[in-house]
């Protein structure tokens, strides 16, 4: 398929910027019956998404002749969940309509809204901006919708788990009952299926997403990683990929900050965007990097979304995303309109086998890897240097003379060591990583071979907490604190480990110190946790916990707290201290 039946000014303006054919989602809002059609579309992030809705939106902006429809208010609403992606969305729209004489015009938190509404009242076609700006103009005045002909939901899912229903329902309210509503969603969660049944009508559904949700243009990796060697592991990553642009996420403000300022230190040309940023900040990074005085970018989550730079080609998931969307919407940032790009998560080592959840659950097959060392580094910049290096270059004469008069005073083998230096001290250095292999697996105990496990009807609802329940346990079943192995708290239960050779003496112990006025009830459990549960599943499938059960549905003891919030500074009793993320450490801290 090919671009032929668009307007000629619309086919002109995407031949001038490289579109050749359409991608899966602009052929398929192109078929003859999406026309004038509402439309529900899922489609990756970076499948050229924004100019397929552009040109679906070409019969409601455009008479047979190709030229701008005449109206007093907008024709065409397009809604996106933020700022930067708002201002990528415009940009498209403006090179594919500019030829045709169609007007876009801007809203969006942080700007200036005196502007906006000057920009408004010059009559443009089309209107894009975010949903909490475009209520407010709407309240208003200076918004009128009454002849819009289309209005697009962009990342409409993202605008939900953002909170922005209610702005968006006073928004499709305020529109007319013929107009076209086209809804595109990276995933179709229930509260989206609701929200078009209440716009929509008759929708065609058109999915551009595989079986397999990975994205195809995006080759992930995982590093099974020391906490206390994550900074100095992105560190080596930005040097071995040495990408054209780089994006790093991180969780927090604070955290986005540290590495920022950690990079800067260490030589790279680095920008950073997160809440704390006024808008102007986050458009002067953006443009950094798009002029390519910046090629890292350190970012969290929501900063990041809707950012389309055509450059990035490395993601690293500095901290691992909350969950598989999270993961994909990170990750798409890069592998765009057909680009190859790398996503790399790096793995604390005790969270490995939550990553590999999530991975599945994404349906990605992501390659574990190692993180690179200095001397990988040091061997990519040697090849790297060698094809710089040895590559055909044109030598003016000046140029000619300079190489000369070195001659005459070094020989070559010194010029080409004193350009090789001259080559690295342009570069940060790589780190010597602390440990490059994950720790072996732990055995047992020495005397826990064989262990028998045991499980009292107290639990995390209760506030239980190993510095009150060790001391209950040997004072219970006459045993030593040597004797106990594992402790696992669950939400109504615990469970705990005994030595081989005592295990038949604490039991015999603790059903004759039963009925103590504790109200602790200790039985024998039927072997260990993780069997346990399995067995569970297996013999009762689909039953789930009683909320403050214990041991035969007795419903555990409400005892007073013995660690309450203000033992602390944590706002959790289980968790009351907050320390400070290993990653963000001095090594001699981390240790």
């Amino acid at each position: 398929m090919t671009f032929q039946n668009l307007p000629t000014l619309l086919s002109e303006a995407l031949a001038a910027r490289g579109y050749a054919a359409p991608t899966p989602v602009q052929a398929a809002v192109l078929e003859a019956e999406a026309e004038g059609r509402d439309l529900i579309v899922s489609a990756q992030t970076g499948s050229g998404k924004t100019v397929a809705f552009g040109l679906a939106m070409a019969p409601q902006l455009l008479d047979e002749a190709g030229r701008p429809r005449m109206a007093q208010s907008p024709l065409a609403l397009v809604i996106a969940p933020t700022r930067e992606l708002a201002l990528q969305v415009s940009r498209e729209l403006t090179w594919l309509y500019e030829g045709a004489g169609v007007k876009v015009a801007t809203c969006v938190g942080g700007m200036n809204p005196s502007q906006e509404r000057r920009a408004l009242s010059y009559g443009p076609q089309i209107v894009v901006g975010t949903p909490g700006r475009l209520r407010d103009h709407l309240e208003r005045g200076a918004l009128h919708l009454q002849e819009l002909a289309a209005v697009v939901l962009d990342e409409a899912d993202e605008m939900l788990d953002m909170g922005f229903r209610e702005d968006l329902e006073e928004l499709l309210d305020a529109t007319p009952e013929g107009r076209r509503t086209l809804l595109f969603s990276a995933t179709m969660p229930q509260p989206i299926v609701a929200l078009a049944r209440r716009y929509q009508r008759d929708a065609l559904r058109i999915s551009t997403t595989s079986e397999n949700r990975g994205h195809g243009d995006i080759a992930y990796q995982a590093i099974a990683i020391a906490p206390a060697d994550i900074e100095r592991a992105v560190v080596n990553l930005l040097r071995l990929h040495e990408a054209e642009t780089a994006i790093l996420f991180c969780a927090t403000r604070d955290n986005v900050r540290h590495l920022h300022s950690s990079l800067t230190e260490r030589g790279f040309a680095v920008v950073a965007l997160s809440g704390e940023h006024s808008q102007n900040e986050r458009n002067h990074a953006l443009q950094a990097l798009r002029d390519q005085r910046a090629r890292v970018c350190v970012a969290t989550d929501v900063a990041a979304r809707g950012i389309d730079l055509p450059s990035l080609t490395l993601v690293v998931h500095v901290e691992i995303p909350r969950d598989a969307e999270t993961l994909q919407h990170r990750s798409g940032r890069t592998g765009r309109a057909g680009k190859k790009g790398t996503a790399i998560l790096l793995v604390p080592y005790p969270r490995r086998r939550r990553v590999e959840g999530m991975l599945r659950g994404a349906r990605i097959a992501a390659e574990w890897v190692n993180a690179p060392s200095a001397a990988d580094i040091r061997a990519a910049d040697s090849e790297r240097m060698l094809s710089a290096l040895l590559a055909p270059v044109e030598i003016e004469d000046e140029d000619r003379e300079l190489a000369a008069k070195l001659m005459a005073e070094r020989s070559p083998e010194e010029i080409a060591a004193a350009l090789i230096q001259a080559h690295r001290a342009k570069m940060p250095a790589p780190e010597e990583l602390l440990a490059t292999d994950a720790p072996p697996p732990r055995g047992p105990r020495e005397g826990f071979e064989g262990s028998s496990w045991f499980r009292m009807n107290v639990g995390r609802r209760h506030n239980a907490d190993p510095r009150w329940i060790l001391p209950l346990i040997c004072r219970r079943g006459h045993v030593s604190r040597s004797d106990i192995g594992a402790i696992r708290l669950a939400a109504n239960e615990t469970l705990f480990e005994i030595a081989s050779p005592v295990a038949a003496r604490f039991l015999d112990a603790v059903q004759r110190t039963a009925g103590e006025d504790d109200g602790v009830e200790i039985v024998a459990a039927d072997g260990a946790p993780r069997e346990e549960a399995r067995r569970n599943r297996r013999d009762h499938p689909g039953a789930g916990a009683r909320p403050h059960a214990g041991p035969g549905g007795h419903p555990g003891p409400h005892k007073p707290k013995p660690y309450s919030r203000e033992h602390g500074n944590g706002g959790r009793p289980d968790k009351p201290f907050h320390k400070k993320a290993a990653w963000k450490k001095r090594p001699e801290q981390a240790r």
